[in-house]
């Protein structure tokens, strides 16, 4: 089992999506576990913010160092050999291979931006691993921290039905078809490629390679 410890200030925004379908029976069988952490639960200071203004000026919020690092904390106490993952533009970009490093893992710490950031020290202070999931900026660290959940769980052994679906040479495909044979859409047919129905493996695996190309 993979145990997946998520600080964020909006575990909702992406627990949805985390329980359902593939992972949600992932999560039932106990082959992946899923824990969040709230800063918002650990604010100090009279207001209880967890977000403060930059310091040097700019636009927007930061997420003050303290309570994300005491959110981390209980997520890592007694815990030994946690990696733990930093969502920044900055990053390595993550990959296939970076997933399937990652499922061999125990236990996996994402530490989730919001607003224009986390204090940078809060990375330096964990030793955290910078991650990027693309060159774009989202509102908030949760939809990587989705994507890489999903990403890595399925390399952990029983998450998925058949081996065959981790096979990237052989499954993965721009275009992918399904019943019926012809389809009849305002009156035009659209056929599935008979390459697809002719049984041929060679055949069908140059087919899917020339589209990937």
């Amino acid at each position: 089992m993979i145990h997946f410890h998520i600080v964020t200030l909006f575990p909702e925004s992406i627990e949805s999506y985390l329980q359902s379908s593939i992972l949600g029976r992932a999560r039932e069988k106990k082959l992946i576990k899923i824990s969040y952490y709230d800063p918002k639960k650990y604010a100090v200071g009279k207001h209880k913010r967890v977000d403060q203004r930059p310091y040097g000026g700019g636009p927007g919020m930061i997420l003050e160092p303290t309570a994300v690092l005491k959110a981390a904390e209980r997520a890592v106490r007694k815990k030994k050999g946690m990696t733990k993952i930093f969502f920044a533009t900055d990053g390595e970009v993550f990959s296939e291979e970076m997933a399937k490093k990652l499922s061999r893992k125990k236990e996996l710490l994402l530490v989730c931006g919001r607003y224009e950031g986390v204090d940078a020290r809060v990375q330096k202070i964990l030793k955290a691993k910078k991650v990027s999931v693309g060159p774009y900026v989202l509102t908030g660290g949760e939809l990587p921290a989705a994507t890489l959940v999903d990403a890595v769980a399925r390399f952990v052994p029983g998450v998925l039905g058949k081996i065959e679906s981790l096979e990237r040479s052989r499954v993965s495909s721009p275009e992918v078809y399904t019943r019926p044979d012809t389809l009849l859409w305002k009156g035009k047919k659209y056929k599935v490629p008979e390459v697809l129905k002719s049984g041929h493996h060679a055949k069908i695996d140059a087919w899917k390679q020339e589209k990937r190309s």
